[in-house]
């Protein structure tokens, strides 16, 4: 059975997953898509793709089995509820949503409908170099993790796209999310540091650093910068009590010439992440055929909301702001 899609937002993400639903995976067939740029919706259409007025008219269609919801932060909590109210899987770009509030009524409409419909788009799981790195902290043949450092570098961003907060309530929800999962447990409190800035980010707050304190009192450090101008550079090491566990860089070509011996440095997340999109989408186009969902959960998306809500309060208060979560519904247990 061929899994019938609809894409809501037509961007630069939305484009890639187009992409890749039509040209690299299989078992899948985009037959709508959606944006508030009626021409560049029309304009990126797979042959043979409906170009819907509205989400809430692609969500109702019966042309679309499951969707990918692709557009701006704040239009997804009611583009999550519409999903959930007719019974579609959905695949969810992170953020979630862009506040706790929101976060909760999605997953009210989700716990009342009795299984799992949503999978938030936190890539960095699917990656084979993150699994790997949580194999080896699973197995415990380093003791218990006591330190995570997690490096986030961006080349740069487009101008006007990245408000002052943006590092903090939008970058850091791939931090928080992949701490999570590494270390298995939930964030405590958050707090943060903000060093002199770099002169290339105008008057974005750039670098960061955030401090999680995790449940069992381990420590993560997140460094946050989005403008280091060299390229897209992602890095993570657990120190454990016996030994100390490392993402790889990742293999390029090394070249050797007049200036020296070196390798490339990846552009962007397209590059870095390329495998890791395509794993995450098989193993949401697996689940969503079987009317459900695997993966970073409403759960995950809540918690990554709720440690950016805490990020925002204590770059103001300059002090630890804890992180509160109301009780785990049980089918996020699974």
């Amino acid at each position: 059975m061929t899994l019938r899609v609809g894409v809501i937002g037509t961007g630069m993400i939305g484009q890639d997953h187009i992409r890749r639903l039509t040209k690299v995976l299989s078992g899948v067939t985009v037959t709508g898509v959606s944006d508030i740029d009626a021409t560049r919706a029309a304009s990126v259409a797979p042959a043979g793709a409906q170009v819907f007025a509205t989400a809430q008219d692609l969500i109702g269609s019966d042309s679309v089995d499951g969707v990918v919801i692709c557009s701006w932060g704040p239009s997804h909590e009611d583009q999550l509820l519409a999903c959930i109210a007719a019974g579609k899987p959905v695949f969810c770009e992170k953020p979630l949503v862009t506040s706790q509030a929101a976060a909760l009524k999605v997953m009210a409409a989700e716990v009342a409908f009795g299984r799992r419909l949503v999978q938030v788009g936190f890539m960095r799981r699917f990656d084979a170099d993150y699994r790997r790195l949580k194999a080896v902290i699973d197995a415990g043949t380093l003791g218990a993790p006591l330190m995570y450092k997690s490096v986030h570098r961006n080349a740069s961003v487009p101008e006007g796209l990245y408000t002052s907060e943006m590092p903090l309530n939008d970058t850091l929800v791939h931090d928080a999310d992949i701490s999570r999962w590494l270390l298995g447990e939930e964030v405590a409190g958050v707090e943060v540091r903000v060093p002199r800035r770099s002169s290339r980010g105008g008057d974005l707050r750039d670098p960061v650093v955030v401090l999680l304190t995790m449940r069992s009192g381990a420590i993560v450090d997140v460094e946050i910068s989005v403008n280091v101008a060299y390229g897209y550079d992602i890095r993570g090491e657990v120190s454990c009590e016996t030994g100390i566990a490392a993402l790889p860089n990742r293999p390029a070509t090394v070249i050797t010439d007049q200036f020296g011996i070196r390798q490339a440095i990846p552009e962007d997340w397209r590059e870095r992440f390329i495998e890791a999109y395509d794993q995450e989408f098989r193993e949401w186009i697996a689940a969503a055929g079987q009317g459900t969902a695997t993966g970073p959960s409403t759960w995950d998306g809540y918690a990554a909301t709720l440690v950016a809500d805490a990020a925002l309060r204590a770059v103001e208060t300059g002090g630890s702001e804890p992180v509160s979560m109301c009780e785990k519904p049980s089918i996020y247990f699974s």
